[in-house]
This record gives structure tokens, C-alpha cells and sequence, in this order.
């Protein structure tokens, strides 16, 4: 072999040396080297773009786009990162770099935070949704028989609630797993679908379809369900993935983007069935869309005394289920015990667990604003009224009747609950 292709070949070896490292890892069971995600901020200039309605939020060719990526480039060369991947938040006026480093990720953002080209950088934070593993009880289904099981429909007298709200044109953002809008109670229901996961297409998954059911299935079409607001229009924005059927799992990434997209789009609710550790930009997003007057709700973690984030960031309504230990100072109760919804293929299922009691409330909001669509989180909270000397649901479970009664001023369920009586006196 001559000088030259021995050349040839000790490059080949240097390029690909990385690659057959990796098969060679998967082959041998060797572990990878760990890597450590995090987010990095750069400033957006203004003036940025306009979303029109077909907006996904990536990006646009912009010239002031390749300049941050340049500037994200060399902080990653500096900082021996590697940079993943990158996404637009005009509603905060960042850009969004995803990094990761080969040594603990805090180290890194304490030399990253002294860097002035960085607005600010985060470790990733990890989420997951509150199904409980007891749940997914398969129920054969007839002719609309599913109803009469729906807790809703014995507590919260949904068919009279609908004779004055279905939550129609109200605008839903369910952050969460893919929903299955091919499934006979949700053909027709999500308006808007998208998927935020790199390198992940677009799947049904249980978790998500499960939530859209209990807040938007389909009434008066002969079988399954009814949800809370059947006539809401759903936005399908899939931030997390399915490790299991109860392992549900989202990161600040890919749940950011989500939430930028909900609040360029003029969400009107969202849903956030899921738990983790407080993060920065997350919150800044809450506060962006709570600023918009977007009523955000989002399931309560009963591990955490606080009732875990972002549950318990102020402004959001925070949801448990009913007659589930003792909740968080200011947490509201929704049914979330032996509910009956959709499942990925077309059929339902019972499950339990915070984020279904997440979705009545949603549901519930989404009838409200119909109605009130200047409600405001504060006022709905004010308003709520609460089975609180009722002897069969004793607690802090909303009354769904009486609070709408309350709001709207005009009878609704018969006037059953004192309260809702006093309202229209």
C-alpha cells in the first residue's frame, strides 16, 4: 500500500472511529459515556416574525436566525458542548439551544452563566404524567352504555350543564403524549396537531388520548363517552413520549416549545396533565400565557407538599383527584377515580389518577369561558364553588352545577346546591 492510500485509510479510521464505537458499545452491553442536557438562551432581537396560522413555530430563513446559531456554535465549542438542537420562543424573545455536556450539566452553567452572549442557560428538567398504575380496567362498550358510568354525569349533571354550554370554538391546548384523533369519539375534535419530540414522529399514545377523551369526546354519535366540553377545538401537542402505558415521560425542551406554540396560538385553555421539578423557562412561559389571559391547569403530585410544578405556580389551577389523600392549600378536587375513556385503537378504558381529574377542570373551564370568555384564572378560582357540606363527597371537590350557576347568574342543574341558589337572588 502506498503512502497515499495509507493516508486514505488512517483518515476513514479517525472519521468513523466514533460510530463503530457506539455499535460497538450496543453490541458488547458497554455503556455509553453519559451525557448532560441542557438549555441555553440567546437574546432574539426585535422586531421578530409574525406566526400566521400555519406556524408550527420553527424556523423561518432569517438572517438574524444563522447569526444566534453562529454565536450558539462558538459557546459550544468554548464550552465543549455539543449542540443537539434549537428552537424559537418568540413569546419570550429567546432562542432555545439544546446542549449537551459530557460532565455534570450545574458545572456547566456556572461557567456558561458568565458568559454575556448567554440571556441565561438551565439544566433539562424531567416529567411525567399522573396516571395510576391501577388504571386501564378494559370496558366493553354499546350503544352510548359508557355514560351512565361517568362520574361527571352523576356528580356534575353534565347532560344539564350541556343544555348551556358544550365549550363550543373554545380553544384547547392538551400538552401531553399523541392523542388518537382517528378513534370514532374523537374523529373530528383536534383542529391542530403537533409534535415537538426530534427524531420521534407523531404516534397515538394511551396517556393523551385518554385526557382528550374525558374533555372532548364526541356526544349524541351513539357509543363511548361524553366528554366535559364536546364542542371545544382541540389543539394535539405532543411534548411527551410513552415509556409504557402508565410511563409517560416530558422534558423542559420539548414542553417549552409546546407552550410557545399554545400561546402563538391563542390557546384559550391548556392542559398540563403532568408533574416535575420547577424550571425557568417553563415558568416564564406560564407567566407569558397567564399575562394573555390563557387559564392554564395542570394536575397536583401529591408527593410534593406543594403540589409539585407546575401545579404550583401561581396562577395555575391546581387539580386532584377526589377522595385521594389530604391536598395542598388551594388545590381544587375533579373526579379521577374509575373514569371511563379513550384509548388508543378505538376502543375505552377505567383509569384513575390526577391527570384525568386535570382534564374535568379543563373540560369544566372550557364550558365557563364559553359562556364568560373574559373569566380570568383568578376569577374562576373565586368563583369555584365546592361540595364542602355535601355528606356524600365531602372535601374540596368543585361542584360543577353550582359554580356555574354562580358565574352565570341564571339557574343551572335545578338549583340543587344552596349555594348556586343564593347566586341568583
Amino acid at each position: 500500500m502506498n503512502k497515499f492510500w495509507l493516508l486514505v485509510a488512517i483518515l476513514l479510521w479517525l472519521v468513523m472511529s466514533p460510530v463503530l464505537a457506539d455499535s460497538a458499545d450496543e453490541l458488547t452491553g458497554k455503556p455509553a459515556p453519559v451525557s448532560y442536557q441542557l438549555l441555553v438562551m440567546l437574546h432574539m432581537p426585535l422586531p421578530h416574525f409574525r406566526p400566521d396560522s400555519s406556524y408550527s413555530g420553527r424556523y423561518t430563513d432569517d438572517v438574524s436566525h444563522s447569526a444566534r446559531l453562529r454565536i450558539a456554535l462558538d459557546i459550544a465549542q468554548q464550552h465543549k458542548l455539543k449542540l443537539v438542537s434549537d428552537w424559537p420562543m418568540p413569546a419570550l424573545g429567546v432562542d432555545c439551544y439544546l446542549m449537551e455536556a459530557q460532565e455534570p450539566a450545574e458545572k456547566v452553567v456556572n461557567n456558561l452563566a458568565h458568559d454575556n452572549r448567554v440571556e441565561w442557560v438551565q439544566v433539562m428538567g424531567v416529567y411525567h404524567t399522573l396516571s395510576n398504575a391501577e388504571s386501564s380496567k378494559a370496558v366493553n362498550e354499546v350503544n352510548d352504555g359508557l355514560y351512565p358510568l361517568q362520574p361527571s354525569a352523576r356528580f356534575w349533571h353534565l347532560s344539564e350543564l350541556h343544555q348551556r354550554s358544550t365549550g363550543h370554538g373554545v380553544r384547547v391546548a392538551i400538552i401531553d403524549s399523541g392523542i388518537d384523533d382517528n378513534h370514532p369519539d374523537l374523529t373530528g375534535q383536534v383542529k391542530i396537531k403537533e409534535n415537538f419530540i426530534d427524531n420521534n414522529p407523531y404516534v397515538s399514545e394511551f396517556h393523551g388520548t385518554a385526557v382528550a377523551g374525558v374533555i372532548a369526546a364526541k356526544a349524541d354519535n351513539g357509543m363511548g363517552i361524553v366528554g366535559v366540553a364536546p364542542n371545544v377545538n382541540l389543539m394535539a401537542l405532543r411534548a411527551c413520549w410513552e415509556i409504557s402505558e402508565h410511563d409517560t415521560q416530558c422534558n423542559s425542551f420539548t414542553l417549552g416549545k409546546a407552550l410557545n406554540f399554545a400561546i402563538l396560538h391563542k390557546a384559550q385553555v391548556i392542559n398540563m396533565s403532568l408533574t416535575g421539578p420547577p424550571d425557568r423557562l417553563l415558568a416564564m412561559l406560564l407567566n407569558a400565557a397567564l399575562a394573555q389571559g390563557i387559564i392554564i391547569v395542570s394536575a397536583v403530585d401529591l408527593q410534593h407538599a406543594d403540589g409539585g410544578f407546575p401545579a404550583s405556580h401561581p396562577g395555575v389551577l391546581a387539580i386532584s383527584e377526589e377522595d385521594f389523600g389530604v391536598s395542598p392549600a388551594g388545590v381544587l378536587m375533579a373526579p379521577g377515580r374509575d373514569i371511563p375513556t379513550t384509548v388508543p385503537g378505538g376502543s375505552w378504558k377505567f383509569v384513575n389518577g390526577a391527570s384525568f381529574a386535570c382534564a374535568h377542570a379543563s373540560g369544566l373551564v372550557a364550558l365557563l369561558l364559553q359562556l364568560k370568555p373574559a373569566l380570568t384564572s383568578e376569577t374562576i378560582k373565586q368563583k369555584i364553588v365546592l361540595n364542602s357540606t355535601s355528606s356524600e363527597r365531602p372535601g374540596k371537590a368543585i361542584d360543577a352545577c353550582a359554580t356555574m350557576t354562580l358565574l352565570t347568574g341564571s339557574c343551572v342543574c335545578s338549583c340543587h346546591n344552596k349555594y348556586a341558589a343564593k347566586a341568583i337572588h
